[in-house]
């Protein structure tokens, strides 16, 4: 005689590998990795870009006293200040226990990223030239390696938030390396303009790992794009205003505040932390019971 399976039985059958959060991860990994080799291959064969020849002529040539370029420099002072905010945010969430620690880790190096440009972008604009330009775009390279982590972390796994800041640390030095010898500005600006449409297509996807730290990074990317506006439209951000500020000094004001989203995060963090009564490592667990419990409702309703 045949016998109906129990309730019991039903509830632990095992899910389909498809519908298992491991099985996402390891799709997304696999297209992260294409997308990754289909930049490498742009970058190293592409066509040559020269950097253009008047790149070092900012609008503001002003001096105060005895300070050149004021504006360019000074205005580099908020890098350091949402520097010095994340890190403060940082610690209270660690101390707390609401971050993982390698979400700790990514947004420490954002933010220390954040205090090296201030300080090697303002010393390029003291006396703008390529050899400061490249230590310029090293100081950049660590912020964008810890903003690249975390949202790779939380759209696709922390395996892949790793080997992305990782593959950033080695390639950005590398690609100002190469422009240095040869003036090909290519490598570079495929690691940033790449870089930001894989977080744009990060802030497209539903979270992989939503315990980890809720970046709005569509709100990142649109600050990013006002301060490439804002620094190709240098003169004429500087003619506009009559002369008042330049696009390069506004362009500095507004990449800075790519920091906000992240410290906003890190403050929702440490509310979550607080309202659950429960470390970062207990809410990931739960995290991940209910969205098994969902995939197993979800994926047993279309059986």
């Amino acid at each position: 005689m045949q016998t109906t399976p129990s309730i019991l039985h039903r509830r632990v059958a095992p899910l389909p590998w498809h519908a298992r959060p491991a099985a996402l991860a390891w799709r997304r990994e696999c297209v992260l990795a294409l997308v990754f080799l289909l930049l490498l291959a742009a970058a190293l064969l592409g066509p040559p870009v020269a950097q253009p020849a008047h790149y070092h002529d900012f609008a503001d040539q002003r001096s105060w006293g005895w300070l050149p370029h004021a504006m360019d420099v000074t205005s580099n002072l908020p890098f350091a200040l949402w520097g010095m905010v994340g890190l403060w945010a940082l610690l209270r969430a660690i101390r707390e226990q609401a971050v993982s620690a390698t979400a700790a880790a990514m947004a420490g190096l954002f933010f220390g990223g954040l205090w090296v440009t201030a300080a090697v972008s303002a010393a390029y604009h003291l006396q703008p030239g390529d050899a400061g330009l490249a230590w310029d775009r090293g100081g950049m390279v660590l912020a964008f390696a810890g903003l690249l982590g975390l949202a790779a972390m939380r759209a696709v796994s922390t395996r892949a938030g790793m080997a992305l800041a990782t593959a950033v640390l080695v390639l950005g030095p590398l690609s100002v390396y190469a422009w240095s010898l040869g003036g090909n500005v290519l490598p570079w600006a495929v690691l940033q303009g790449g870089g930001m449409a894989l977080i744009l297509g990060f802030a497209c996807l539903r979270p992989a790992q939503a315990w980890e730290l809720p970046v709005r990074w569509g709100l990142v990317t649109a600050i990013y794009a006002l301060a490439k506006l804002l620094e190709l439209g240098d003169h004429a951000v500087y003619e506009w205003t009559g002369q008042l500020v330049s696009g390069h000094s506004l362009k500095h004001m507004v990449a800075a505040c790519a920091a906000w989203p992240v410290v906003s995060a890190l403050l929702a963090a440490r509310k979550i932390r607080a309202e659950s009564h429960a470390p970062f490592k207990n809410r990931a667990g739960q995290s991940l019971r209910r969205e098994a419990r969902r995939t197993t409702i979800k994926t047993r309703s279309h059986a």
